[in-house]
C-alpha cells in the first residue's frame, strides 16, 4: 500500500499521478466492521472500474484542532496500527491529510475541489453520517449533488449489531468497562495494543508469576482496570497469557494512580526486555482487587491462570 501525506494549502497534490481512483472517506478509528463495510465498497468499486482503491483519513483527530483539547487523545487504532489494518485489507493507496485550522476552514466546495476532483477521484464511498467542510456543513447529500457529472457516490447505511450502531464511540465505552469480548465482535478481530516490554518492580518473579511489563504505544486506548485472558506476540510468535491492568493495590500506595499493563505469559521463561510486543485482548476475567497478603494474591493468580487455560482450551 502506498501512503501519501497531504496538507492544505501547501501539499494538496501527490508528487506522481496514479490515474482515477475509488475513494473511501472517514477518520476510521478502530477500522471496525462499519468502517470495513465502507472501505470494502470502495475496493469493490475499484475492481469493477479496474482502477486503484484508496482511503482518505486524517491526522490528528479533528477534536484536537476543533475542540482545542490539550490532553492526549487516545486512539482505538493509533495511526501506524490503522495503516497495518488497511494494508491487510488490500487497499492500494492511503491518503493521510493533516488536519489543521486551515484545513478545518475549507468550505464543502473547496474540500471537493482539492481533495476529490483534485485527486482524480471517480467514485466516493462514505458512511451515511459522514460530514466535511467547515463546521461539517457538507454531508453525503451535498457530495451526491456536487458529484453529478464528475464522480459517482455510494452512501453506506448505518451498520447495526445487537440493535445498536457499530461505532468508535460504542467501542470506546466498552473498552472503558473492559468488555473486550464484545469489542472483538464489533471489530471483527481481537482488540490489539502494541508496546515495549520495560523493567517493572519484578515482584511477580518473587511470587512465582513473572510478568512482562508492557509500556503501550503513545496514544493507545488501554482497556479498563481488571484481569484479562490475552494473547501476546513475542518475536513473531503468539503465547497465551493473563494480563492485569491497574494500580496493583495490594502493594502500591492507593494515592499513586499509575496504571500498568502486566502480562503473565503461560509456560514461558525468557528475558524479553526491550522487545516490541502485541497484546490481543480476548476475555475479561474479573475486576482488579486488593488482597490481604501475598498468599491470597498467589492463590487468586493461580485461579486466574486456570480460568485462562480453560478459556484457551475451549477456543481450539
Amino acid at each position: 500500500m502506498e501512503i501519501i501525506h497531504l496538507s492544505y494549502p501547501n501539499h494538496i497534490e501527490p508528487e506522481a499521478p496514479f490515474g482515477p481512483i475509488s475513494l473511501a472517506l472517514g477518520f476510521f478509528d478502530g477500522v471496525h466492521r462499519g468502517h470495513q463495510r465502507v472501505i470494502g465498497e470502495a475496493i469493490a468499486q475499484a475492481k469493477k472500474l479496474n482502477i486503484k482503491s484508496a482511503v482518505m483519513t486524517f491526522d490528528p483527530h479533528p477534536s484536537v484542532v476543533l475542540g482545542g483539547r490539550k490532553e492526549e487523545v487516545f486512539y482505538i487504532t493509533p495511526l501506524q496500527k490503522k495503516m497495518e489494518i488497511l494494508e491487510s485489507m488490500n487497499v492500494d493507496i492511503c491518503f493521510i491529510v493533516r488536519f489543521t485550522s486551515d484545513f478545518a476552514q475549507l468550505s464543502p466546495d473547496e474540500f471537493i475541489e482539492h481533495f476529490i476532483k483534485g485527486l482524480n477521484v471517480v467514485h466516493v464511498t462514505a458512511g451515511f453520517d459522514y460530514s466535511f467542510g467547515s463546521k461539517g456543513k457538507g454531508n453525503m447529500e451535498t457530495m451526491q449533488q456536487k458529484g453529478e457529472g464528475f464522480f459517482a457516490v455510494t452512501t453506506i447505511e448505518k451498520q447495526i449489531e445487537a440493535d445498536e450502531k457499530i461505532s468508535s464511540t460504542r467501542i470506546r465505552s466498552l473498552l472503558k468497562t473492559g468488555d473486550v469480548k464484545e469489542v472483538s465482535g464489533l471489530l471483527g478481530r481481537p482488540y490489539r495494543i502494541s508496546g515495549t516490554v520495560v523493567n517493572g518492580d519484578k515482584r511477580g518473579r518473587t511470587i512465582g508469576f513473572p510478568t512482562a511489563n508492557v509500556e503501550p504505544e503513545i496514544g493507545s486506548f488501554v482497556p479498563g482496570r481488571g484481569v484479562y485472558a490475552v494473547r501476546i506476540r513475542v518475536q513473531g510468535q503468539f503465547y497465551n497469557g493473563v494480563c492485569n491492568v491497574g494500580y496493583k493495590p495490594t502493594f502500591n500506595n492507593p494515592d499513586i494512580k499509575k496504571n500498568t499493563i502486566e502480562v503473565y505469559i503461560i509456560d514461558f521463561d525468557r528475558n524479553i526486555y526491550g522487545e516490541m510486543v502485541d497484546v490481543d485482548w480476548l476475555l475479561r476475567i474479573r475486576d482488579e482487587q486488593k488482597f490481604s497478603g501475598i498468599d491470597e494474591l498467589k492463590a487468586q493468580i493461580q485461579k486466574d491462570k486456570e480460568t485462562a487455560i480453560a478459556y484457551f482450551a475451549e477456543r481450539k
